[in-house]
């Protein structure tokens, strides 16, 4: 009788998201970056553009006629990444350059090179990620989620600020996520050395990025620089590859969540927005301002990040 009763349970809830599929695909699809901004004669350069919505970001950009550079680790599938988008968008102005946001040594070697062969940048997003992988340390020692997340990302940035000041007026955009609202910034521990938990990690990590956001934006009033960070959405992408749990539930409920194309549009929106030229430091989600978690909200939390964040890379960033 109870085997009958799941089994019809079963049916109906499969019969009941048959029909009403297109009802949940177009709300899990989320908003839309309806800007018709051109970026022509722009240099765009993005993270992990090599996968999911750090890819789509790079075909809708291009599109707009903008240069792309795409920095990514891995070099292959960064050349599969440029093909389907030139192959999307003939003509579009994309290149791939290498670099490992886990290796600081990487993004010196990566800035240099970039600087000497780029003279403008005036949309930098910091979209590469990690997402809940066992414990493992980058090249310099740090846990690798609050190490590519974010210390990559913010030597990285501290690296190209000039530039993007010289090149203004400029936007730099962070990826970040909902999970924010779930993190801490475990000062006496921000390695993960005596505990691991991948899920707190990942958090922290997002946390961070929202902090980092809010941060330089402070330091760079009064400049023609501006930056923001975001929650994609749950997007299906690659980025669940670490968790086998994620990764399953992911692909059962793959109709309830952002295709990358979809999750890209908040990321899209934030670099060309023509409402956003002036707006700095906020958060965003599904393409309007998003809430922003308490711990997130934390002028003094953001600057003590920033201040450790400088003595784990050891440099000086005022």
């Amino acid at each position: 009788m109870i085997l009958l009763l799941i089994v019809a349970c079963l049916g109906i809830t499969t019969l009941l998201t048959f029909l009403f599929a297109p009802f949940i695909r177009s709300y899990a699809a989320g908003g839309v970056c309806r800007s018709e901004a051109r970026l022509d004669g722009k240099t765009v350069l993005i993270t992990g553009a090599n996968t999911g919505i750090g890819k789509e970001t790079a075909l809708d950009l291009a599109g707009r006629g903008a240069r792309v550079i795409i920095a990514c680790r891995n070099m292959t599938k960064g050349a599969k990444a440029l093909a389907s988008i030139q192959a999307a968008c003939p003509g579009a102005q994309v290149e791939v350059r290498e670099l490992d946001l886990a290796d600081t040594s990487s993004i010196r070697a990566f800035a240099q090179k970039f600087l000497q062969e780029v003279s403008q940048l005036h949309i930098l997003i910091n979209n590469a990620g990690v997402m809940m992988c066992p414990y493992m340390k980058t090249i310099d020692g740090f846990e690798m989620q609050i190490g590519v997340n974010h210390l990559g990302h913010f030597l990285l940035t501290s690296l190209l600020i000039g530039l993007l000041k010289r090149s203004g007026p400029a936007r730099v955009v962070v990826v970040s996520s909902m999970a924010h609202n779930f993190g801490w910034i475990r000062f006496h521990d921000l390695h993960s050395q005596g505990s691991y938990n991948s899920g707190l990690a990942y958090c922290q990590s997002k946390l961070a990025n929202v902090l980092f956001t809010r941060e330089l934006a402070r330091r760079l009033k009064g400049t023609n620089v501006t930056v923001n960070s975001l929650h994609p959405g749950t997007v299906n992408s690659e980025l669940t590859r670490h968790s086998t749990l994620m990764t399953v539930l992911f692909t059962v409920s793959s109709i309830f969540l952002k295709t990358p194309q979809e999750g890209a549009q908040t990321s899209v929106y934030c670099a060309v927005a023509e409402e956003l030229h002036a707006i700095s430091g906020k958060h965003f989600s599904d393409c309007s301002p998003a809430f922003v978690a308490p711990q997130g909200r934390s002028e003094e939390t953001a600057r003590r990040l920033w201040d450790a964040s400088c003595e784990n890379l050891g440099i000086e960033w005022d």
